[in-house]
């Protein structure tokens, strides 16, 4: 696993005193000197984090510790990261949250974001994986499909993975590997894009937000792809936090995700391309648990 890197310099502070907790509750919960954060790889990590910095700075001075970031190499190591204890807060995807909480039922969802509407889906607390090939491939139905190279995103990611695996392969009566003749893993949904436009495969399933977020910075890519098949609706990313945090530790982040801080983030302009933050808890993630 890769070293957690600290976003800046620190100014140490006595963050038992500032949140006033009871040695009782110290002695059962955990009372971190430091918060790690981390975010499933959607595309550029880096970049990923920039956007999120206005909310981690809003939260290190609202918790008045270091809040450092781990920079992950897949999805699993976010999972695995929090199942250990490195890290205790982290953005997730919905496949990634319910694996995750298998392993630890005390992980817990705690805000979620809405999305502008974008060429790819209407506004919302939702996002959509989209089956997409490039435009002048001269695939022009599910069927053409048929025997040729796809590009998957990570064994965790909803729209990238299981959406495909679960509800495309049901909608064309047999397995990915079946009715494509190679299915591989490009570990992002921009590196599915890249994949698609430069020729190394003929389809990729990609999120919608992802999409959104990818064309953004190049807008001749949109021209260059089309949409073969659109998913129903899936809820949005999770933040979650380790449910073994301590109260008051629990509490402000809330307050800074939920709150005028997170709001303020949200709105944030070239930041995170979200409308709002709003809150979630597990049932809201129930639709993609029965596709296990």
């Amino acid at each position: 696993m890769k070293p957690l890197s600290s976003i800046r310099p620190f100014v140490g502070l006595a963050f038992c005193a500032l949140i006033q907790c009871a040695p009782s509750q110290a002695a059962t919960c955990d009372m971190p000197d430091r918060l790690r954060f981390s975010t499933i790889p959607r595309g550029d990590i880096r970049r990923d984090i920039a956007e999120l910095q206005p909310l981690l700075d809003k939260l290190q001075a609202a918790l008045g510790i270091p809040v450092e970031v781990y920079m992950p190499p897949s999805y699993g190591a976010v999972v695995e990261a929090l199942r250990s204890g490195t890290v205790q807060l982290a953005r997730l995807g919905p496949a990634s949250y319910v694996s995750a909480r298998r392993a630890d039922p005390q992980l817990t969802p705690f805000a979620s974001h809405t999305n502008r509407a974008t060429a790819f889906q209407s506004a919302g607390a939702f996002y959509l994986s989209l089956l997409i090939v490039r435009a002048d491939s001269g695939i022009a139905d599910i069927a053409a499909l048929r025997g040729k190279r796809l590009a998957l995103v990570d064994p965790e990611s909803t729209s990238g993975a299981l959406v495909p695996r679960r509800i495309f392969a049901r909608q064309v009566g047999t397995g990915l590997e079946s009715y494509f003749a190679q299915v591989g893993y490009s570990g992002s949904h921009l590196q599915s894009l890249h994949r698609l436009l430069a020729g190394q495969v003929d389809a990729a399933f990609v999120g919608s937000q992802n999409l959104a977020w990818a064309i953004s910075d190049d807008p001749e890519a949109s021209r260059r792809i089309r949409v073969l098949w659109r998913s129903d609706a899936i809820p949005t990313d999770p933040f979650v936090f380790r449910g073994q945090l301590c109260g008051p530790v629990k509490e402000k982040i809330r307050s800074v995700f939920l709150g005028h801080a997170g709001a303020q983030a949200a709105a944030a302009p070239g930041r995170l391309d979200v409308v709002r933050f709003v809150p979630v808890s597990d049932k809201d993630y129930e639709t993609v648990r029965d596709m296990y």
